[in-house]
Order: C-alpha cells, then structure tokens, then sequence
C-alpha cells in the first residue's frame, strides 16, 4: 500500500487542459492495476493531488439537468465563461478565479476502498480547515459538500464536491470558494438545488481577500492526517 501522495500546484489552468491530465494521470494508474492483475505482479501504483485554480467555468456533471444553466452560449461568451459535460457526479458547478480546486488522483486500494468514507473525508478536510477560522461548517443530508448554517434559512454551500471512480481510482475532486466573485453563481443553479445560496470564505471573514496558500497549506495537513498520507512536492508537468 503506497500513501505517498505526489502534488503538483498547476496555478490557474484552463479546465479542458487540466480535465485531460487528471485523465492521463487516472488512465495510468487504473491500466497499471489492470496489467497487475493479468500478470499476478505487485508493481506499486502511484497517488497525485492537483490544486489548481481555473478561468471562469461551468461544468455539468453525468446525471445533471442542462435546464440549471440559466445563461446561453452568447452569455457565456460575454461573460468570458466556457461550459463542459463531464464525467464525475453531481449536476453543475462554476469554478473561477479565488476559488482552490482540489483534485486527488488516489488508487483506494492504497487506503481504503470505501467511496462514501472518500467523501466524506474530503468534506472533513474542509470542516477542519474552516474550524481553523472559528467558522462550524456542517455536512447537509443528502447534499454533498460543505455547508455553513445547515438546517436554517441562511443555509449556504462554500465548497462543493463531484468525484469519479473506477477499479477504487478517483478524479476531480472539490471546489473551495476562498476569494470567488459570487456573481457567476447567479448564472446557474448550483448542484440543482433551488433554495440554498453560495459563499465565499472572504465573505465570511468580512475580508476583501483571503490568503490562499494560506489555506493551501491547512487543507494539505488535514489531508495528510485523515488520509495517513505523505505528500511529495513536484514541479507541475502541465
């Protein structure tokens, strides 16, 4: 079992390019498994964690509803925003400049195989690190993510998650708004879900801007802690 863990922060990245790393990254690693089983080898399989941070993005997940884009191709445009159909769950999601895109390329076999625990987890990283700035952030039923004030009327999601898996390996990841313009999430309804609003931690903190690799480096150590990992830094190949 490999819990080391090589990151690559690739800076602000157009989403495409970066979509097709992590599947170069995913492919390696679910082939090595494939030819491990084939051939009755070992041969140890290796974990990635990408930050990055992209241009402005719209992003609608396999099971979601295109009807919760609520801008056309022409406004889109004027908004300098692109818009993809991907792969991982969820319905749509925007990610932008201020905003930390974490996306753990992990073979579970390396540490549990155990998709909801993954989820979980991922939300726990973001709890602790909120926790961090006095700020309780809480899980909501049935919504993954991290949310602050669950269960009032000023219920609001300040990271959001979609993730894929095959053969125990994952791709994308969470979305963590930090200094994010809360404006593009009036362009779509986020996750699909109609009664529930979007925040930025700036926002929460009564800040104009929020140090991010600051917060890098808090959800790099919770994440080596819940995952038992050991994070190796490597120059960004993209």
């Amino acid at each position: 079992m490999n819990k080391k863990v090589a990151l690559q922060d690739l800076g602000l990245k157009d989403y495409k390019d970066t979509w097709d790393y992590q599947e170069l990254l995913f492919q390696k690693i679910v082939d090595l498994k494939i030819q491990n089983r084939r051939s009755g080898t070992t041969t140890e399989t290796p974990n990635h964690f990408l930050f990055v941070e992209h241009p402005h993005v719209y992003t609608l997940g396999k099971s979601g509803d295109i009807n919760n884009l609520l801008v056309n191709e022409a406004q889109l445009k004027e908004k300098e925003a692109t818009f993809y159909k991907i792969n991982r769950g969820g319905d749509i999601t925007y990610h932008g400049p201020g905003q930390i895109v974490g996306y753990p390329i992990l073979d579970l076999d390396n540490f549990f195989t155990d998709i909801h625990k993954y989820l979980r987890l991922l939300e726990e990283i973001v709890i602790r690190t909120l926790a961090e700035y006095d700020l309780k952030a809480e899980r909501s039923e049935g919504e993954t993510g991290v949310w602050l004030d669950v269960g009032t009327p000023f219920a609001r999601k300040i990271c959001a998650m979609g993730v894929r898996a095959s053969r125990w390996v994952t791709m994308h990841g969470f979305a963590f708004n930090i200094n994010a313009d809360l404006g593009y999430f009036d362009l779509m309804i986020p996750c699909g879900i109609k009664d529930k609003s979007v925040t930025s931690l700036n926002v929460e903190l009564g800040k104009k801007e929020v140090d991010m690799e600051e917060i890098k480096q808090k959800l790099l150590y919770h994440f080596n802690d819940l995952f038992e990992a050991e994070l190796i830094t490597k120059k960004a190949e993209v």
